[in-house]
């Protein structure tokens, strides 16, 4: 039995796997699975790391019936009748992949999508989520560090680097909680008081964000609490975390109505945002949050404008927008950053972006592959979960069909395509290739 790992090039910063070493090592050993690798120089675990584990590294993978990868594949690279896992960005109908789709339909391919393996409550299996988190957080504070040197404000948040920076998380940790006792110890400038970190969203991109917020020192307070906090009654040696729900960042159209988290799920468009009443009181919003189209934007170019014509509301300094989405949830995102461009101002009076820290508006990270910058932590967290789901998944696939009865539940779900076919829960993504063809 064989597998290959495609190499990863979609961008110089892409260097996670899939499956580390020590899990293909694990593979061979107990189940014979053997493993080709296509060469890569950027790869956080080198050739040789693998060499030495008995992998095969090599460009052709055409022994492979089951190829893995992390991000989307070209659509040269597929061949018939195989089985292709990644985060394949297809199933909200992104129209720049429907293609690569039509060609692992027309290949009479295989198709499973990692951001599809979910429990029986549908929370993810495997993911990348919390170190995105991690390393949104991260860039985060190293932006409003910069921008209060740009704005001549002495502080240590200076001191924080880009994730990418630093040699591991442990380093980021070791040197972030140092800073954390600087400014427990010297305070916060005057003039930034109540220092407030809001984050939207409670699941794992949320959970990783905060355990590098939670490395400073943190009061944690409602959303409720943050309205009525006032900068003379504000903790200077601590930054105040605040978390937003659903229930916090809508409520229903119709004043009789109450908030139900389900009726929201199944019926967006009965709800609009109340969020605007929090922008004023935050210093920083890292928004972690799962948007599609069908659900109130957070902040609106609006929104800000109406706070920025108010001289004296100017305190929202960075929004790290973890979830991307361009003009989506934060509709001024209108592009997404890298790690060596990271951040640019938007400047919501005149509706311009200009690429940095300094300028008036607000500075805006928006990345889309974040755990790329701890991409060593990120895959061995990754390679955790997904190695014990290969033997299942090579044992399905019989002459070129994935057999879906052999398959683990959370691997059903995620079966997108099946011998060329989109799958039951999947033929929504019809219309979308329909509108592809038409244009």
């Amino acid at each position: 039995m064989k597998i290959g790992i495609r190499r990863e090039d979609k961008s110089k910063w892409e260097r996670r796997v899939p499956l580390t070493p020590h899990h293909i090592k694990f593979l061979k050993k107990k189940y014979n699975i053997q493993t080709v690798l296509q060469p890569s120089k950027i790869r956080i675990f080198s050739d040789s790391e693998y060499r030495k584990i008995g992998a095969n590294i090599q460009e052709d993978l055409s022994d492979c019936e089951i190829i893995l990868g992390v991000k989307e594949m070209p659509k040269s690279f597929f061949s018939s009748e195989k089985t292709y896992i990644f985060f394949s960005h297809i199933i909200k109908g992104q129209p720049y992949n429907m293609s690569m789709l039509q060609k692992i339909l027309d290949l009479k391919c295989n198709l499973i999508d990692y951001e599809k393996i979910v429990d029986d409550n549908d929370n993810r299996l495997i993911f990348f989520g919390k170190h995105a988190g991690i390393a949104g957080m991260i860039d985060a504070l190293w932006a409003f560090g910069q921008r209060l040197k740009s704005e001549k404000i002495s502080d240590h948040f200076h001191e924080i680097k880009k994730a990418y920076q630093y040699d591991s998380l442990k380093q980021a940790e070791n040197i972030i909680k140092k800073i954390g006792k600087k400014i427990a110890r010297d305070g916060i400038p005057e003039k930034l008081l109540p220092l407030v970190c809001g984050i939207t969203g409670y699941g794992n991109v949320s959970k990783g964000a905060q355990q590098i917020l939670d490395w400073l020192p943190t009061i944690e307070i409602s959303p409720f609490e943050l309205l009525k906090l006032r900068s003379e009654n504000a903790s200077k040696n601590h930054i105040y975390k605040v978390i937003f729900k659903e229930k916090n960042l809508v409520l229903p159209k119709k004043n009789e109505d109450k908030f139900e988290l389900q009726d929201y799920y199944e019926n967006p468009q009965k709800y609009k945002s109340q969020f605007e009443k929090y922008i004023p009181h935050l210093s920083l919003l890292v928004n972690c949050i799962y948007w599609a189209p069908q659900y109130p934007k957070v902040i609106t170019k609006e929104n800000l404008k109406s706070l920025y014509q108010n001289e004296n509301e100017h305190k929202l300094k960075i929004i790290g927008d973890i979830s991307c989405d361009i003009n989506g949830s934060i509709e001024f995102t209108s592009k997404v950053t890298e790690p060596d461009n990271p951040a640019y101002v938007y400047n919501p009076i005149s509706d311009e972006t200009i690429d940095g820290i300094a300028g008036c508006g607000v500075v805006v990270i928006a990345r889309d592959n974040l755990p790329c910058e701890i991409p060593r932590e990120s895959s061995e967290f990754f390679s955790d979960e997904l190695v014990g789901f290969i033997p299942q998944i090579m044992n399905a696939h019989i002459s070129g069909k994935m057999k879906k009865s052999l398959l683990p539940k959370s691997i059903q779900k995620a079966l997108i395509v099946n011998y060329g076919k989109l799958t039951k829960n999947f033929k929504y993504l019809e219309k979308y290739l329909k509108k592809t063809k038409e244009k």
